[in-house]
């Protein structure tokens, strides 16, 4: 799940489907389906030039997306990251894809994050103290930043 994405969906709200009637009785008046599909859109940030936002198949790495897991455990222990430490995650999987690997552990700002390197997607995340005597396993490399 892209971290990008989670900010502002606190304020979307189901609306009815037109021409039907909210609890209140009134017709819904809300944004449509594809109006919040198209702001979502929008938060994943500028398309690189002349790369059309959102393509498919081109071989560019979209952003890092997280796991629901990655994302309870990130809520859970308080960990957060910033969008220049997100920018340095990205391009330390794209370094782990050209070396071959599938499954990275990275080691960034007193966290370790498991990363899919095949699916560009964080798996789960730990702070030091969840460290500390933690064996991990199906990793083919490790990075530190």
């Amino acid at each position: 799940m892209d971290l990008k994405k989670l900010t502002g969906l606190e304020n979307i709200r189901p609306t009815p489907a037109t021409g039907a009637k909210s609890p209140a009785g009134n017709v819904g008046t809300g944004p449509s389906f594809r109006d919040t599909l198209d702001s979502l859109g929008a938060l994943q940030g500028p398309a690189k030039p002349g790369i059309p936002q959102g393509a498919t198949g081109t071989g560019i790495r979209e952003g890092i997306k997280f796991s629901n897991h990655a994302v309870d455990r990130m809520r859970t222990r308080g960990i957060t990251f910033s969008p220049e430490d997100l920018s340095r995650l990205s391009e330390a999987v794209g370094r782990a894809a050209a070396k071959g690997s599938k499954d990275s552990l990275i080691l960034m700002n007193d966290s370790a994050l498991i990363v899919s390197v095949k699916n560009n997607t964080v798996v789960t995340v730990m702070d030091k103290n969840a460290l500390k005597e933690n064996v991990f396993t199906n990793i083919d490399s490790t990075i530190v930043m």
